[in-house]
Parts: structure tokens; sequence; C-alpha cells
């Protein structure tokens, strides 16, 4: 991924907060046949910023486990929106502006390795369902369903581990325009009625101005 150093983001604890908040992951990996993408809820074990690991799972019928690629690239898509350029004061100054996308997405590329051992995926989805069920009111628990129907969904899921040896953040969020149109697109997102764009109007408020 392109990141120029404006958009860079160097906090481990806003990467793995992304990941956190949008987990649904586009998993790439180079197998025999080419490029394979798969959409995918991962898991974040942070314990370090050296030390990060995401797990997940796929239906046994999935191919990709069988080729059993080495690296792979996780990718998390967080909030994103078309910029106008009538939201830059700027314009009516001298209209040298443009439309752009703000965006901001994080990359996490690293070893992957399958696992079958049901113990684990056990506990990995008790895990899983637990962290995603928290905000129910009544969150439902994997013993909610027959014990001998779970049996039946172990065999047909592989889990695995993906031990991230590089975590990337970039924030498309305007830190290279000047602040009143770095506040001109704030207000133009928060006054939009698609929610994508009202979270990407906080991201950018939270977000310490460049100085320039």
């Amino acid at each position: 991924m392109y990141i120029p150093k404006h958009f860079q983001q160097q906090s481990h604890e806003a990467l793995c907060d992304l990941i956190r908040k949008y987990p649904l992951a586009t998993l790439v990996t180079n197998t025999s046949s080419g490029l394979s993408a798969n959409h995918i809820p991962l898991r974040l074990v942070c314990k370090s910023s050296s030390d990060v690991v995401l797990q997940g799972h796929i239906a046994k019928a999935n191919p990709l486990w069988k080729e059993n690629p080495e690296q792979t690239l996780a990718i998390f898509q967080g909030a994103d929106a078309y910029i106008s350029p009538n939201w830059y004061p700027t314009k009516q100054e001298h209209g040298k502006v443009v439309p752009t996308w703000n965006y901001v997405a994080v990359h996490a590329s690293g070893k992957i390795q399958f696992i079958n051992d049901r113990s684990w995926k056990l506990s990995f989805l008790h895990s899983l369902t637990t962290e995603h069920e928290s905000n129910q009111e009544q969150p439902w628990a994997i013993s909610d369903a027959p014990k001998d129907f779970i049996e039946k969904m172990l065999d047909a899921i592989v889990g695995f581990e993906i031990a991230v040896h590089e975590l990337n953040g970039k924030w498309k969020i305007s830190q290279n325009q000047v602040e009143k149109n770095q506040a001109g697109v704030i207000d133009g997102l928060s006054a939009s009625s698609d929610t994508k764009a009202i979270t990407l109007a906080s991201v950018m408020a939270q977000h310490t101005p460049v100085d320039h």
C-alpha cells in the first residue's frame, strides 16, 4: 500500500482499534491457480506491537486451506467517503481544488497456519461469538445450540492463525489540506445522511491537524 508520510498512521493502538471495529477482512493469498480473495471476519489477538495474531476460520469446502499458502495479506477497511471541492473554502479564493476520496485502512501481512484441532476451533468460536454478541441484550452462546449440531459444524470448518509481521495503516483524512479546508470537509461530511461519512467526520475531528 502506497502511504505518503502525512497519511501514515503510526499509532499501534489506532491500528488495533480499527481492526476490532471493522473485523471483516479481505484475505488475499497467492495460490497455484492465481490470486485468491476471501472476505472473512478476523479476531485480533494483540499482545504487543511486536506480537500480533489474527484468528479466523473458513469452510472446509474452501480449497484455500489445501493450497496452504505461506503468506497472506488481510485488508481492513474503515470509514470512507467522497470529498467534494465545494467543501474547501480555498475554492472561492483560487479555484485550485479537485475531488478526492478520504478513507482509513489497515493492512496486515504475515504467515498463515491452518488448524484442524477441534479444541482450538471450539475455543476460538467461543471467543469470537462472545466478542460479537457482547452488545446484544441477550447474548447468544454456542451452548444455546444442540451439542451434536455444533459438533457437525466444527467438522465443516478449518481454523487458521496469521502471525502478523507487518502492520500498516493509512489515514487519508485531508492532512495535506490547510486547516480551514479540513474544517470544511468535516462540516460537509457531518451534514451528510451517510453514516460512513458521519463516522469519517468524527475520525477527522479527533485527528490532530498537520502543521503547514
